[in-house]
């Protein structure tokens, strides 16, 4: 009897596609959704790192021109309307108000330091959002991955038992396929869950530090408007 059970059970195909074709029609949904998650988590991954890579880079390369000794309102004019790296955005910003900051007869406007100071932040907290957009996605993938899939297991699961119940057979052949779609469900959900929590925690790090790099240099480019402001 036992020979025949184990017999039956390896005729049964457990390849990860007739597994999903056996599923119920909740425990598909929940296994498409949690691959398309997964894709997506890696898609905003690849995206992510390109952006951040192009940023570092492009924010050396303005450092280099900043400190080059160029007077600062060449640069700006060489910036333009249309700045390209976030560091020259910023410096753009600064540049814009100190500009707008001048009376005709030549003299400044009183505030200007505060006035500068607040365009440069709001210049870094927008150019944060956008290291840091699709960021949430991955948390809350990395959240709730493995819930959803537990919730298919759990529905997979009960599917199972009734179909044991109303076979009245508990033989292997009979219990092995309906465990395993149920479990490739949490499968799934740890597959984009795990890579979203690592993937998140290092680009949330890169962002800070990228961040922190546009910060500093606010403050020293404030500092040089700050002496500029004392001699005038």
């Amino acid at each position: 009897m036992e020979t025949e059970v184990l017999a039956a059970a390896s005729e049964i195909d457990f390849s990860l596609w007739a597994l999903f074709l056996r599923a119920t029609f909740i425990v598909q949904i929940v296994m498409i959704m949690l691959f398309a998650a997964s894709i997506w988590v890696w898609a905003i991954f690849l995206q992510k790192i390109t952006q951040f890579r192009r940023a570092r880079s492009r924010a050396a390369a303005f450092d280099r021109a900043f400190w080059s000794g160029e007077p600062l309102d060449e640069l700006y004019d060489q910036i333009g309307d249309r700045p390209r790296s976030a560091s020259e955005r910023i410096f753009a910003a600064a540049m814009q108000e100190w500009t707008r900051s001048h009376r005709d007869d030549g003299g400044l406007i009183a505030g200007t330091q505060s006035r500068i100071d607040r365009t440069m932040d709001v210049a870094i907290a927008k150019e944060r959002d956008r290291l840091t957009s699709g960021l949430v996605f991955l948390a809350t993938v990395g959240s709730t991955g493995p819930f959803v899939g537990l919730f298919g297991t759990v529905w997979g699961i009960k599917h199972a038992f009734e179909q044991i119940a109303i076979s009245q057979n508990t033989n292997l052949a009979v219990v092995a396929p309906g465990i395993a779609e149920a479990l490739l469900a949490t499968g799934l959900g740890l597959l984009a869950a795990i890579p979203a929590v690592v993937f998140y925690n290092k680009l949330n790090r890169d962002a800070d530090r990228i961040t922190g790099n546009y910060e500093a240099f606010a403050d020293e480019f404030a500092t040089i408007l700050s002496r500029q402001l004392d001699a005038a």
